[in-house]
């Protein structure tokens, strides 16, 4: 049997009329860049998330970036985030020519410990990135300093709590575009004008330039097919926790070793990915690898001890519970056309490795 990690046909096959006749709609108006498309799904995003604003961008990372410099974030500034989580949650703080601050995670949620990010905030703090990572959403610290949520895997999940909530469409996520796309969400009137102006070069009125900005604006395609998806993601989101729970049922009638860590369940938690602690780790993959099936390590280098920071000082063991899970982690498929039998299927893989001791 096959079973890959993420299935976006599987997804988008039902919704391919749909979604052609909304990209002919974008092609005959001629509107390509921002528009009344990208609007009408800025206000329906922030309806079905209950967001006072939700503003289109080019990516997730270009939401994180955006965020930061509107926030003024710049040399010499801290920003305090966690060294468990997708480059690009620190990859903004550096490009700005502000230091990363990292402190570790909860070994239970892979989230961001509150406690330890008070800790590591100083006077030179200017904001702190915690990550919602892989659909459940953490616990936000509570300071003086902003909050960017990245909420790239967790769309739905929790309302905005921070300063502002960074979306990602990438085609993997519990809501895929075709292609690139992200968004900003915030209930501060300010901070979102602020935004919308940053996205188009920093311009108001057009060829006026008060703030420096970039290209970060989403395209009229893309919002126009994440119109037809977003009415999906309850939908989706409800498939992506019932195989969560199927999961749990599988894996408590395998009987297999108690050195699985299943993901504890929230009533928040989205299940972008559904991912394990498992000793043998790689071994694992690689016995499911030959089986047909789909996994996916997130992640295996933490930020922190990646070698385009070295720059920074730490070193391994600076981080314990965000290094050990680099070691034992695995994700595997979770999305919601995932049927039964697959489940069943990589389970009883999953089983059969540890039970002959492969």
């Amino acid at each position: 049997m096959k079973v890959p990690l993420l299935d976006v046909k599987a997804q988008n096959a039902p919704l391919r009329e749909a979604i052609m006749a909304a990209i002919a709609g974008v092609v005959d108006k001629g509107a390509f860049i921002l528009g009344p498309e990208v609007e009408a799904f800025e206000n329906e995003l922030a309806t079905t998330l209950g967001a006072r604003h939700a503003v289109g961008l080019s990516s997730g990372t270009d939401a994180l970036l955006v965020a930061l410099m509107a926030l003024g974030v710049a040399a010499g500034d801290e920003v305090v985030t966690t060294p468990f989580s997708f480059y690009a949650t620190v990859g903004c703080i550096a490009r700005l020519g502000a230091r990363p601050v990292f402190a570790d995670i909860e070994p239970e949620t892979f989230n961001l410990d509150a406690r330890a990010a008070v800790a590591a905030c100083g006077p030179k703090t200017r904001a702190v990135i915690p990550v919602h990572l892989f659909g459940r959403p953490a616990t936000l610290p509570g300071l003086s300093a902003p909050v960017v949520e990245d909420s790239a895997q967790a769309i739905g999940a929790c309302k905005v709590t921070g300063l502002c909530s960074c979306l990602s469409f990438f085609p993997s996520k519990n809501l895929g575009a075709m292609g690139d796309g992200g968004a900003l969400l915030t209930d501060d009137d300010a901070f979102a004008e602020k935004v919308v102006v940053m996205r188009v070069h920093g311009s108001q009125p057009k060829y006026v330039h008060h703030r420096i900005g970039g290209n970060f604006r989403l395209d009229a395609l893309q919002a126009a097919i994440l119109r037809v998806k977003l009415s999906r993601l309850a939908g989706w989101t409800t498939g992506r926790r019932r195989n969560a729970d199927r999961y749990r049922r599988l894996f408590a009638a395998a009987g297999l070793p108690p050195e699985i860590v299943l993901p504890a369940d929230t009533e928040q938690h989205i299940y972008n990915q559904f991912v394990i602690r498992a000793p043998r780790r790689d071994a694992l993959r690689e016995h499911l690898t030959r089986q047909g099936i789909g996994t996916e390590i997130y992640y295996p280098l933490a930020l922190h001890l990646q070698p385009c920071f070295a720059d920074l000082g730490y070193r391994a063991g600076a981080f314990p519970h965000a290094e050990r899970a680099t070691q034992e982690v695995l994700a595997l498929p979770i999305y919601a056309e995932l049927e039964e039998a697959q489940q069943a299927y990589v389970v009883e893989q999953i089983a059969a490795f540890y039970h002959q001791g492969s």
